[in-house]
């Protein structure tokens, strides 16, 4: 009998060993899995607009700017283009552009066309490397749009529809435990609204009462009990009563509560589990701040987590069980001592019509030292049409970037440091749980998905697909992109598995005519495709389109006839666009030799050209048909392949169609005389031909090969801000609601900048918009406002 018992208590220890080493070994894991999944996790981009304004006319340019940072909100310089969309409701876009990206931004314009309807509309940007995440990390905001041509709806009287959600702390309501439960109430234009109410349970005896505090967000606290349901019952500042059950509350579970004080942030779990290990992981998505292990004794558990071991901005605060599934989970907002302050300061509050409007501009950081940034500056009419408390740089990247959905007027949170909005952030927050991380994929260490989409380091990316006639994906074939024009611009690609073929160009611009094409010499049956570079998966936000009010018609009207007086008047002007700053040098660069035809006597054949002075080539026939030989350093080239032929950039295979060329039509032929290795093609030297007009002199491309239309990055449209000269003369009205953009404002190693504009013939009050971002990623915004009378 002691033999067995001795036994029993044998088997008793070594299980509890056991269980004690497993929960030793919990903390460790959850950490090494949260290394493991950071270290493979991928780069990750952030993208934040600035418009010129948020409430646009059909047959108005919309001005942007795009600053490109990593999570951390350091300006990054991999990615070389973004992606700019307009959508509707729908999801259709309207409007697309490509822009190019260097050292952290880029900027560019959209012409609004007449036709589009009234509504609310999606802008959103991204990379070619954040498709690999989804459209929910892409950035969006919505855009007020209005079609003159069609009438505009007045404001009229609809039923309610209300979107009443409740939040509990931590994740989950737990019977006999106190919770405290976050709540938000959307109105039906999406915004939130005040309420008041009170909890009651099934025999309606009222628990908790609640209040809005700020856009339609609050907390309370109450226990629910077992065998119980519980509904909020809420009145409207209109009067309209709002019935909404909560969530049902679990039997057993965790709840967390914390408390910011001072120093310190005390986060307490209560569980009705009895008692057990429990580890509290704290990390902002990047790295991991804090770990560390408790004990639920007699019903609780609790942690201190220094506030100054935490990083700016989101952290994620989430706690496991014994068996390392995550129970619950709380954000927690640290705002950044890092400042960046832009003074900006016009030389008075008062202005005449046409008068020049000089603002100063100084930028510092919280130590009150001069700062450079990266800084755009955009400044327009204010009037009952103006859109407010869309995000700016700053509660974007440090807030709205970190959250899904649309956070209202995120810049609240920013203004002031008091109780107010401290309580609001928290109610924010409490309503945010559970987002960023699927804890299941990084615990089973999940490896990173393989990545579809490559980011564009050099520039921007075509890709495309070649198939045979059936319709399977042709392997290991060897495809051509062109670029006709007075630039030669000649790309290859050697097609994969799946027939998917890459071609990286560089400076890529302007609408253009695309050739693709293979050798076809060796290939006349297979097919050759485009992809679309825009992405064609969508997030689920939704922007509802409010109607004008009476009181803004008038504004409507003056404003639609601004538009239409800067349209007849300044039209050409707002059509001119700058050259992009690129070599115009062709891929092969420095030619061993280059004949200008005219330099010649001018022959009427090809086959004369080449013969008579071009030293470097060999013209010959074989069966009937040309070819051409050339000679290089030490002799001839290989003796069985012909070169590559480019006219204007499209490869010619054929030698009898190069023959055929009329050479008075052509300006001059680049030589290169030795192999030529070019990505993932090689050739036996290189003539290419250019022609007098750059369109391939009348030469017919071949019939199979694709010839599209598409369009490269955007060529930068110049914003036109008159001088004292161009309004001298007033016969011409002025009637610009914007008077001034620069997404590029010239500020020097002091923190210092200016720039100087003219009013319009527009009386009223204007506001000028600064926003920047240094090189270690701090984000400021300034407002400036002065009267035209």
């Amino acid at each position: 009998m002691n033999k067995i018992i001795l036994k029993l208590y044998s088997v008793v220890f070594l299980f509890s060993l056991v269980t004690l080493r497993l929960n030793a070994q919990v903390l460790p894991e959850i950490q090494k899995a949260l290394v493991n999944h950071q270290n493979n996790n991928i780069l990750q981009e952030k993208l934040f607009v600035q418009t010129d304004n948020e409430f646009y006319l059909t047959g108005e340019i919309l001005w942007f700017k795009a600053y490109y940072t990593d999570l951390q909100n350091k300006p990054l310089n991999v990615s070389k283009v973004a992606y700019v969309e307009v959508l509707d409701e729908a999801n259709t876009p309207v409007l697309q552009a490509k822009i190019s990206l260097k050292n952290g931004s880029g900027n560019g314009s959209l012409y609004i066309p007449v036709n589009l309807n009234n509504g609310t509309y999606k802008l959103r940007a991204y990379t070619n490397w954040m498709k690999n995440l989804g459209a929910d990390v892409f950035f969006e905001k919505p855009l007020k749009i209005i079609n003159t041509l069609n009438t505009p709806q007045n404001s009229k009287a609809e039923s309610k529809k209300y979107n009443l959600q409740f939040f509990p702390e931590g994740g989950d309501l737990v019977e006999g435990i106190t919770s405290r439960v976050g709540f938000k109430i959307l109105g039906s234009d999406g915004k939130g609204m005040d309420i008041s109410g009170v909890i009651v349970n099934n025999r309606n005896d009222t628990l908790a009462r609640f209040k809005t505090l700020k856009f339609g967000i609050g907390q309370f606290s109450f226990m629910p009990l077992a065998n119980n349901d519980y509904k909020a019952i809420a009145r409207s500042a209109q009067g309209e009563i709002i019935i909404q059950q909560l969530p049902a509350a679990k039997k057993t579970g965790y709840v967390l509560n914390l408390k910011d004080e001072n120093a310190n942030l005390n986060i307490d779990f209560f569980s009705n589990l009895g008692n057990q290990k429990l580890y509290l992981v704290a990390h902002n998505g990047i790295k991991t701040v804090f770990a560390s292990t408790g004990e639920v004794s007699g019903g609780k558990a609790s942690f201190v987590v220094k506030k100054d071991s935490l990083a700016d901005g989101i952290t994620y605060l989430t706690a496991f069980n014994n068996e390392g599934k995550a129970v619950a989970e709380r954000l927690y907002f640290k705002k950044s001592a890092k400042k960046l302050t832009i003074n900006a300061v016009s030389d008075s509050k008062l202005y005449n019509n046409r008068q020049e409007v000089n603002v100063n501009l100084s930028l510092n950081d919280e130590k009150n030292l001069s700062k450079f940034a990266d800084v755009s500056i955009s400044v327009h009419k204010v009037d009952s049409l103006d859109v407010k408390n869309y995000p700016d740089i700053e509660s974007y990247l440090w807030l709205s970037s970190n959250l899904k959905g649309e956070v209202e007027s995120p810049g609240y949170y920013f203004e002031q440091n008091n109780l107010g909005t401290s309580e609001a952030l928290d109610n924010l927050l409490l309503t945010q749980g559970w987002r960023r991380f699927n804890w299941a994929d990084v615990l089973s260490g999940k490896k990173a998905p393989v990545f579809k989409f490559l980011p564009e380091y050099n520039g921007h990316i075509v890709s495309g697909k070649i198939v045979d006639k059936a319709g399977n994906a042709i392997n290991n074939h060897l495809v051509y992109m062109s670029v006709p024009g007075k630039r030669i611009q000649f790309y290859g690609s050697t097609s994969d598995s799946t027939g998917q073929v890459v071609f990286n160009t560089k400076d890529f611009y302007g609408q253009n005519e695309v050739v693709l094409q293979t050798n076809t010499e060796l290939d006349s049956t297979s097919l050759i495709s485009i992809n679309n570079p825009f992405f064609e998966k969508y997030s689920a936000n939704k922007y509802l389109s409010g109607n004008l009010k009476t009181s803004q018609l008038n504004d409507l009207s003056m404003r639609n006839l601004s538009m239409q007086v800067q349209n007849v008047y300044s039209g050409t002007k707002l059509k001119q666009f700058y050259k992009p700053n690129i070599d115009s040098s062709a891929f092969y660069l420095n030619p061993y030799k280059t004949y200008k035809l005219s330099d010649y006597t001018r022959f009427t054949t090809m086959e004369e050209v080449l013969r008579e002075y071009v030293a470097q080539v060999f013209v010959y026939k074989k069966q009937k048909r040309f070819h051409f030989h050339i000679l290089g350093e030490e002799g001839i080239l290989d003796e069985e392949v012909d070169p590559l032929v480019l006219l204007d950039g499209v490869p010619y295979f054929n030698m009898d169609k190069v023959i055929a060329i009329d050479p008075l039509k052509v300006e001059k032929l680049e030589v290169i005389r030795s192999r030529y290795y070019y990505g993932p093609t090689s050739s036996e030297g290189i003539l290419s031909f250019s022609t007098m007009k750059s369109d391939l002199g009348g030469t017919e491309i071949d019939p199979r090969a694709v010839v599209i239309d598409y369009e490269g990055m955007q060529l930068q449209r110049e914003f036109y801000s008159p001088t004292g000269d161009d309004l001298k003369n007033k016969r011409i009205p002025d009637f610009r609601s914007t008077l001034y953009w620069s997404p590029e404002v010239n500020i020097d190693a002091n923190g210092k900048g200016k720039v100087s504009f003219y009013t319009s013939d527009k009386k009223g009050s204007y506001i000028g918009v600064v926003q920047g971002l240094t090189a270690s990623g701090i984000p400021g915004v300034s407002y400036f406002s002065f009267e035209v009378k």
